[in-house]
Order: C-alpha cells, then structure tokens, then sequence
C-alpha cells in the first residue's frame, strides 16, 4: 500500500526514518535517539537543580565546601553515575529487548503491542524512581547536617525530578514512535491510552505554569518566614532566574507537546491532499496512541471505504456506462424517462454464427473482445455510451443521458471511424452498421428492484433493421437521410443519399444514407 512521500515524514519527522526501513536500522535509530534525549532531559534536570539551589530558593547554602563537600563531591557524583547506568544505559536496553519483536519484524502479541505502546511511561516510571530516590537520600543527608536546608533541598530535587520526567516521557514517546508505529498496525488496541491528548496538556501546564507558581510561592513562603535571609535584592534576583527559567525549558516542553499534537493531524492533512489529487490508495502510518492515532486510524478506515466506493463506481460505469453511472451517482433514479432527440447506431457482426462454429470458443471470445474494443473506442471518443451488448452485436447512443451538441454527427462520425478501424485493426470479420435519428424515450425500464437504463423508440428500431440492410450493402455501413440532415454540415457532406425503401416492421420509407467513397 502507498504511503506518504518521504518529504511529507511518514511518522511525523525525518529523524524516525521511514516505515519502510530495515529492523536494523530501525534498533539502531530508536536505541539513539532514546539515549541521546534521556541523557538531555538528566542533563536539563540538573541545570535546573543548580540553578535553583545556587540562585533561586532561599535557605542554607548547601554548595558551601566546608559544610557539604562529601555530598557534592561523593554522594551525588556517585549516585549520578549509577542512575546513569541503570536509568540510561538499562533502561533503553530494557526498552530494546521489550521491543524485540520489531527487530524480529514479526507481528507482536497483544502482550508485546501493550508493552511498546506504554513503553514510554515505563522508561518514565524509572526516571521517577530514581529521582525520588535521590530526593530521599539527599534530603535526608542534607537534613542530617543543616535541618533548615530541607525544604529547599527537597524542593529543588522536586523540581527538577518532575521537569526530567515530563521530558523523558515526550521525547521516549517521540523516539519510540516508529515502533509503536508498528504496534498499532498490528491492531486498534483502542483501550491502550497511556496518556491522551488531555494528558499532554496537563502536563505542559503542570511544568509551564504549576511548578514555577510553586516555586514563587515558596519563595514568598519562606520571605514572610525569614525575612532577614530574603531582602529585596535577593528575592528579585530569584524571581528573575526562576522567570527565566520558565520561560526557556516551559518554551520547549510546550514546542514538544504541540509538535506531539500536530504531527498526527498534519499527517491526516498530508492524506487528506493526496486525496484530493486523485491518489486513492494513501495510507497513513499510525503511529500516536492517543486520540490522535484513532485520528489517523479513522482516516485509514475511511480511505478504505473510498476506494471501494471508487472501485464500485468504476465497475458500475463500465457496466452501464460512465454516464449513466454519473447520473444514477448524482440523484436518486427511479423508473421512467423522458422524451429527447437522440441519434443511435446499431452494429452486428456479420457471420457471427459461421465464426462461431469454426473456431474455438476462447478464439470467438478474443475476437468478439478486439471487435468490441474498437467499437467502444470510438464511441466514447465521439460522446456517446455503449447502451447494451447483445452477444455480437451493440446498440450506441448519443444525446442521452447526456446532450451532445451534434449527436447526429458524432453518431455519424463515429460509425465511420469503426467501419475504417475494423478493416485495419480486425480484418478477420466485418461488421454492419446502421445509423438512425430522431424522438425516443430515454430512462430506466424494469422493476424497482433491477432496471436498467436504456432508450425505447422508432430510431432504435429503425437503427437495426439497416444494420440488417447493410450486410448487404457496399461498405457495410447506412443511414437514414433525415440523421444526416441532422448533422453538422462538416459530417453531412461525408454522406451521399440513395435508394428509398420501407424497413421491416415500419409504414413510412426511409431514404438511405451511405458514406462517401
């Protein structure tokens, strides 16, 4: 199945490939960018502790060499370290080995598709294990040695902690796409919602506008506390830095929240115009778990339904005819018709049952189908529609259902062109053509249940009884003298008049018509 150009970014951008890639390259790429973006979020992490704890909270100072140098310079650096290794390095490998079944390139089992689309709040659940883990331990260790440090040490570690998982859970969820990608190809485990649309923005709010709010509440906590350790200098040197830092890292988590929210949608948009260029066969990548995935899934499904209806509208125009079938499309049809000039021509096959009886039955039908061909061919290239195919033989209409403006010419022409044709491109049999105009009842003739639509009146009759004449005729091709007259004088002087004869069936003579030589 087509999917969306590599300029248009199948999974939302260029740095998570293309659906279509290796399951080598695509480990490689998720284990990366996985490392690459949980490194970045710690490392945010930190600049935000050391900002707040150096400039930001009052309190203690906990950076004083003399007090706190075997906890800045053991205790933390050691635990850094570790977490590292178990919150970096064996969490991207546990994540890889849950997601094992994409490397595999088979199909997962619904354990495995729930596990890699909550994967990444697994990899996020870490991050606050170990960041709790460290607010326990360094709190207490600074408790220990100054017990007015707590609030502030406590506070900072908060911070920071939920700013690195925030971080860690939209930049997982954006590195894991392609292989939730997968997942959700694998089925619509519509009940597997981590976190949706609402929950992203809740977040965003919560590290935008929730922790920076705490923060300047507790600064002016701790200003009504003690006053003498929060002056004025101080406390605008606080509020600066925490607004600074609000207005950069807020900037980004909300960058990455709104691209989270508008990949999908300018995913479905890119379907939407290929659509509407004419391309039926898009299919989107469905690769968000929130409602935006049922967004994308729901275009899928629809385009789906289009193309079976294009397939169905397409089948029903050949079978009837690409006008009717655009007619029928546009308003309801019902049984009836309506009077309209109309020319029709009507041509048989000469010795069909000499043919038939000589040559074997799949040798009849490929000459039957060459002959055709042509006949169709022409027709439409003329205006007019094929109305029925009668076993070797087919009526053609032109002016109904839709108007021609010469349909007396183009019916004219046309069975010019199909005689010339058929002694170049089919001379293995002859056809007889006959041509006729005038007053007939076109619609839809049969029951409620099954009708058809085709055209009732004295040009249809007349059209077969010369195609009954012309088997005999040279050229193998007439005209009545009033369809002539009826058309464009370019077409009109292609045709020379001749006998006069009554046709089997009618009352009135009609005055044959054949092509000049």
């Amino acid at each position: 199945m087509p999917q969306l150009s590599r300029s248009a970014a199948p999974l939302g951008s260029r740095l998570l490939g293309d659906t279509s890639e290796s399951p080598r390259r695509r480990r490689i790429r998720v284990q990366v960018l996985l490392t690459i973006f949980l490194i970045g979020a710690n490392l945010i992490g930190a600049v935000i502790v050391g900002a707040l704890v150096s400039v930001v909270v009052p309190g203690p100072n906990v950076l004083d060499p003399a007090k706190y140098w075997w906890v800045n310079f053991i205790v933390i650096p050691t635990y850094v370290g570790l977490a590292f290794i178990v919150g970096v390095l064996w969490g991207t490998t546990r994540a890889l080995r849950a997601l094992r079944w994409a490397i595999e390139d088979r199909k997962p089992t619904r354990k495995e598709q729930v596990s890699t689309l909550s994967m990444p709040w697994q990899l996020t659940r870490v991050q606050i294990f170990l960041w709790t883990v460290a607010l326990i331990l360094i709190t207490t260790i600074d408790g220990i040695i100054d017990p007015q440090s707590i609030p502030k040490v406590a506070f900072t570690i908060g911070a920071g902690g939920t700013v690195v998982c925030a971080f860690s859970y939209l930049l997982s969820e954006f590195a894991l796409r392609p292989a939730a990608a997968r997942a959700l190809e694998a089925g619509d485990p519509r009940r597997i919602r981590i976190a949706g649309v609402m929950g992203r923005s809740i977040l965003s709010w919560i590290l935008g506008t929730g922790v920076p709010t705490a923060g300047l509440m507790i600064i002016a906590i701790f200003s009504f506390i003690r006053p003498y350790q929060t002056d004025a200098d101080r406390l605008a040197v606080a509020i600066l830095a925490l607004g600074g830092i609000t207005l950069v890292f807020g900037f980004f988590l909300t960058l990455l929240g709104g691209f989270a929210t508008t990949a999908p949608i300018s995913n479905v948009r890119s379907g939407m115009a290929e659509v509407e260029r004419g391309n039926m066969d898009i299919h989107l990548a469905v690769y968000d778990g929130t409602e935006l995935g049922e967004l994308q899934s729901g275009f899928n499904r629809m385009a789906d339904k289009v193309r079976e209806r294009e397939k169905i509208r397409d089948l029903f125009g050949r079978h009837v005819g690409q006008e009717v079938a655009e007619a029928a499309l546009s308003k309801n049809p019902e049984l009836g018709g309506e009077e309209r000039d109309i020319a029709v021509f009507f041509i048989d096959l000469v010795g069909s049952t000499e043919i038939a009886s000589s040559r074997p039955p799949t040798e009849v039908v490929a000459l039957l189908n060459r002959f055709f061909a042509v006949v169709v061919d022409e027709v439409d290239e003329h205006g007019g529609f094929i109305n029925k195919f009668e076993g070797d033989a087919a009526l053609a209409i032109f002016g109904a259902p839709a108007e021609i403006d010469d349909h007396c010419g183009s019916a004219l022409a046309a069975a010019r062109r199909i005689s010339a044709r058929l002694r170049e491109e089919v001379p293995e049999c002859s056809a007889a053509v006959g041509v006729a105009s005038g007053r007939a009842v076109a619609g839809n003739v049969g029951a409620k249940s099954r009708f058809e639509y085709t055209v009732i009146g004295d040009p249809v009759n007349e059209a077969a009884r010369l195609s009954d004449l012309a088997k005999n005729a040279p050229g193998a091709i007439l005209a009545s003298k009033i369809t002539v007259e009826g058309a464009h004088s370019a077409e009109a002087e292609c045709w020379k008049f001749g006998d006069s004869v009554t046709l089997r069936g009618r009352s009135v003579e009609t005055i044959l018509a054949s092509p000049v030589s």
